[in-house]
């Protein structure tokens, strides 16, 4: 069979809404949080691919806007696939999360590499304005179950 069978698919969406500290003490914990959704649905997405991302934007979120209140991870469960948004204070869109930068990371530095594996590893993201700042998502398809890790 090429691709999954609609019985593969999980049937109904769910959805999560999580207030996360504004410290580097959210990344762990939304990665958790991913985790878990994704397993106790037994949903079909990738759930590795859906930690990093996640943890990648958590990660922006806490380091790149100011303040001390809380930034907020959404998690969809979805027939499709799933998405993962992350909402911070600061309305400024996000550098390059939808367009390629105009040249590589630099291999020698710690950082500079989040938004690039969110546009490679996802199947969509983006960001969008809130009416308290903006949200950054990414999406992740359905991984067909001959693909699945046992």
């Amino acid at each position: 069979m090429n691709g999954p069978a609609l019985q593969d698919r999980p049937s109904a969406s769910a959805s999560w809404r999580i207030a996360l500290p504004h410290t580097v003490a959210a990344v762990p914990v939304a990665r958790a949080l991913v985790r878990t959704a994704l397993a106790e649905l037994q949903h079909a997405a990738d759930s590795d691919t859906a930690e990093l991302l996640t943890a990648e934007l958590v990660a922006n979120a806490v380091e790149h806007t100011a303040g001390e209140g809380p930034i907020e991870l959404v998690v969809e469960l979805l027939p499709s696939g799933c998405q993962v948004e992350v909402h911070d204070p600061d309305p400024a869109p996000p550098g390059d999360v939808t367009r390629p930068t105009r040249g590589e990371p630099d291999p020698w530095q710690e950082h500079g590499r989040g938004l690039l594996l969110i546009r490679t590893l996802s199947s969509s993201c983006g960001h969008r304005p809130t009416d308290s700042g903006k949200a950054v998502w990414f999406r992740l398809p359905v991984v067909p179950a001959q693909r699945r890790p046992l």
